[in-house]
């Protein structure tokens, strides 16, 4: 009878007794070899040390074997000489662009017929030389003033004008009435440029840009004394139909005859729908190499809407409008 009632407890003693065994036969074997444990993969170790240790070992093999690699095709290829092979084009963001219909061709003759009938025609036939008018917003600090004297320095043809009380219709219509062709408008937030508004007169079109990275002259080093010549421009990468309109609109500030003398050039250079703005001049020391100054300023443009006409934001009409919720699902996806 007694051991019809506790032979229960009798065979959890046993089963315990088993399960410590097993785990103190584990621990010694693992005792024993210690090595196992330093055999782990980096996702398994618990150490924040070690796993950075590990990483920075991996991290340096590879950029040992990426070297000799490099090392041995540039041998093959100069031992090679005319039939080695090409070298292989790497993979970017660039590279893995998917097609996109409105893509501009350089002898597209749809293109130029629109060119020669759109609202900056009269510019590029050298027919009304651009007159700018610069101005900000309506209580703007030192900073944004700063920034706009730069802004009027680069483009020799422009004005600056207190913005005061002054409404954006009203002086979208002042200004026509002066002979402007164009009003650049510096927003601020916190005391900072943070946009600009580029309005093309007098039946626009007009767009918004986010403004980032603003370094002025005095910021940058070694940095050179601009003169008034006025400068060349380079439009680099406006590859659709969207970023043709915007680089003709940038286009369009300068003077269609730049002076040579003064060796200044001015660079829009499109990379991932952002704009960088450059200032440099250039002395050709050769045949080959040419040197660069930097002049400054430096800033760069994120486009935000594009609208047809002057300003207007209540009855006007939008040409393109950038909505993140849909337009970036895809990286590889530019609209300039």
């Amino acid at each position: 009878g007694i051991n019809a009632e506790y032979g229960h407890y009798f065979k959890q003693i046993n089963l315990s007794s088993e399960i410590m065994s097993e785990a103190a036969s584990s621990s010694t074997a693992t005792m024993a070899n210690p090595v196992s444990y330093h055999k782990l993969p980096i996702q398994e170790r618990k150490c924040k040390v070690v796993k950075r240790q590990m990483f920075t070992k991996m991290k340096k093999a590879k950029n040992t074997g990426k070297k000799k690699r490099r090392k041995a095709a540039a041998e093959m290829r100069e031992a090679m000489g005319d039939e080695a092979p090409p070298k292989p084009v790497p993979h970017t963001i660039e590279s893995l662009r998917p097609a996109d219909i409105t893509t501009v061709d350089a002898d597209d003759e749809e293109v130029a017929k629109d060119t020669q009938l759109d609202d900056f025609a009269a510019y590029f036939n050298c027919e009304t030389p651009p007159k700018v008018l610069v101005t900000t917003n309506k209580k703007s600090s030192l900073g944004t003033r700063k920034f706009v004297d730069e802004l009027v320095n680069v483009i020799p043809n422009s004005e600056y004008s207190k913005r005061g009380k002054v409404d954006m219709k009203c002086l979208v219509k002042q200004s026509v009435d002066a002979g402007f062709t164009d009003i650049i408008v510096v927003n601020e937030d916190m005391k900072k440029p943070n946009s600009i508004i580029v309005c093309h007169l007098p039946e626009g079109p007009t767009a918004t840009f986010r403004l980032t990275s603003v370094v002025l002259k005095k910021q940058l080093k070694r940095h050179g004394n601009a003169t008034t010549h006025r400068p060349e421009v380079i439009l680099n990468n406006f590859s659709t139909r969207l970023g043709h309109s915007i680089g003709r609109m940038m286009g369009s500030l300068f003077h269609y005859d730049p002076q040579f003398r003064g060796r200044n050039c001015v660079t829009f250079h499109n990379q991932r729908d952002f704009i960088f703005f450059r200032r440099h001049r250039y002395v050709f020391k050769n045949n080959v190499k040419v040197g660069l100054q930097e002049l400054g300023p430096r800033f760069t443009l994120k486009l935000r809407r594009v609208q047809k006409g002057t300003f207007d934001t209540t009855t006007g009409e939008y040409e393109w409008y950038y909505n993140h919720k849909q337009m970036d699902v895809n990286r590889r996806t530019f609209f300039l």
